[in-house]
C-alpha cells in the first residue's frame, strides 16, 4: 500500500535523525566523563576509546527506545499539523490502520532491543569492569603520571614522579610519602623502578636518594642519605572478577541463580523491549494535536511519559531487590497497565463524537469559514 509504505519512510528518515542527535549527545557527554576519569588517574588513558564504547553500547536500548518512541510521535503529530489525518479519517479509515505499518517499522526496533539488552549491554559492562580491574591491579609506579601526584592503592603514600623513562615501571625523580604507625616519612630520589623478588613480592626500588623521619625541629626527626632504598609496595587486593556486579552477568547466569538482586537484573533488562514496544503504540493515539496549534507540547508529554514509565521500573526493580514483592509479580503489571492506557486512548481516539476528534475539528472549520470567521 501506498501509504504504508511512504509512512515507513517518513518513520525511517525521523528516526535516523533522532537516533543520530541522541547517540552524539550520549557519546559527548560519555567522552567528558571517561576523560575526566584518565586525567584524574582513575582508568589508563590507553583504554579510554575501548571504555567509550563500551558506555555507548550500555545507553543503546534506552536510545532506540526513545527513538522509536519519537519517531512514530513525530509523524502522527505532523500527520494531524497538516490535516492528512482529517483527510485519512474523513474518508472512512480508522487510526487503528495505522499499527500495522508502525509495528513493520518498530519491531525490528523492539528486537534490537532486546538482543542489546540480553546480551550485548551485559557483555559491554563485563569488559568495561575488566578493563578497571586491570589498572586497579597494576603496580602504584605503572599508574602514575609525570608531573602529577597519585595516591597508592592502600591510601597509606603519596608518589610523584618527574619523568618515566622507557615502557618499564623506571621512574626519574621521585617523591614518596609514607604515613604509618611510626609517623610520616618522606623519601626522595633520582630514580626507582619495580623490582619482583623469587617469591613474586614486588618492590620498590629507589637509588641515590634521601629519607626523612618524622617532624622537622623535634628530637626524633631522623635524615639519611642512601644509594639503594627498597620498600614493599602495598598494591590492593582485588579478587578477580570483583568489579564486575550482576548488571555485568550473563542473561543465561542469572536464570540459573535466583537471588533478589539476580531477578532484580533480569526484570530491567526484560523491560527494555516492551517498553519499546508499548511507547511505540502508545504514540499512535498521543501524537493528536489541533490544526491550529503548535506540536511541541506533545513532545514535552511524551519525555514525562517516558521518564514516569522508566522510573516505574526502577521502582519494580528496587522492590524486587529488596524482596518486598516477587519477581513473578512485579515484571508485568505496569507494561499490562500502559497496555491498557493504550487500548483506552485508541478508544478515546477512535470515537468520532468525542470532541477533541479531528473530523469535530474539520466540522468547527467549516462552520468557522461559512460564518465568516478566521481561518
Amino acid at each position: 500500500m501506498i501509504f504504508q509504505r511512504a509512512l515507513q519512510r517518513e518513520l525511517a528518515s525521523t528516526a535516523g535523525a533522532t537516533f543520530t542527535v541522541l547517540f552524539t549527545i550520549i557519546v559527548t557527554w560519555t567522552l567528558i566523563t571517561i576523560l575526566g576519569k584518565a586525567a584524574g588517574g582513575r582508568v589508563a588513558s590507553s583504554d579510554v576509546l575501548a571504555l567509550i564504547a563500551f558506555a555507548t553500547l550500555n545507553y543503546l536500548p534506552t536510545i532506540l527506545i526513545l527513538t522509536g518512541f519519537i519517531a512514530v510521535l513525530m509523524a502522527v503529530t505532523r500527520s494531524y499539523r497538516d490535516s492528512e489525518m482529517v483527510v485519512w479519517l474523513a474518508s472512512g479509515l480508522s487510526l487503528a490502520r495505522w499499527i500495522r505499518p508502525v509495528l513493520g517499522f518498530g519491531l525490528p526496533l523492539v528486537l534490537l532491543t532486546a538482543v542489546l539488552s540480553l546480551v550485548a549491554t551485559p557483555w559491554a559492562k563485563q569488559k568495561s569492569a575488566e578493563y578497571i580491574e586491570r589498572f586497579e591491579k597494576r603496580e602504584d609506579l605503572q599508574k602514575v603520571a609525570p608531573g602529577q601526584f597519585r595516591e597508592s592503592a592502600a591510601s597509606n603514600r603519596v608518589f610523584f614522579v618527574e619523568g618515566i623513562s622507557g615502557e618499564s615501571a623506571n621512574v626519574q625523580n621521585v617523591f614518596v610519602n609514607t604515613v604509618d604507625q611510626n609517623g610520616t616519612a618522606v623519601v626522595v630520589a633520582r630514580e626507582g623502578a619495580i623490582d619482583t623478588s623469587a617469591d613474586g613480592e614486588r618492590f620498590l626500588v629507589l637509588k641515590n636518594g634521601r629519607r626523612y623521619q618524622g617532624v622537622p625541629g623535634r628530637s626524633d626527626f631522623q635524615t639519611m642519605e642512601f644509594e639503594r632504598y627498597t620498600m614493599r609496595v602495598a598494591a590492593k587486593a582485588r579478587r578477580a572478577g570483583a568489579g564486575a556486579g550482576v548488571d555485568a552477568m550473563p542473561t543465561a547466569e542469572l536464570l540459573i541463580k535466583p537471588t533478589p538482586f539476580t531477578r532484580a537484573e533480569l526484570l530491567w533488562r526484560i523491560a527494555s523491549p516492551l517498553t519499546c514496544l508499548v511507547l511505540m503504540l502508545l504514540a499512535i493515539p498521543l501524537g493528536f494535536v489541533n490544526p491550529r496549534a503548535g506540536s511541541s507540547a506533545n513532545l514535552i508529554i511524551a519525555l514525562l511519559i517516558f521518564f514516569t514509565y522508566n522510573n516505574l521500573i526502577k521502582l519494580a526493580e528496587a522492590s524486587v531487590k529488596q524482596e518486598r514483592i516477587s519477581f513473578g509479580a512485579a515484571w508485568w503489571p505496569l507494561h499490562a497497565l500502559a497496555g491498557l492506557v493504550v487500548l483506552g486512548l485508541f478508544a478515546w481516539r477512535l470515537n468520532p463524537n468525542h470532541r477533541y476528534h479531528p473530523l469535530v475539528w474539520l466540522a468547527s472549520f467549516k462552520r468557522a469559514r461559512c460564518n465568516g470567521g478566521p481561518t
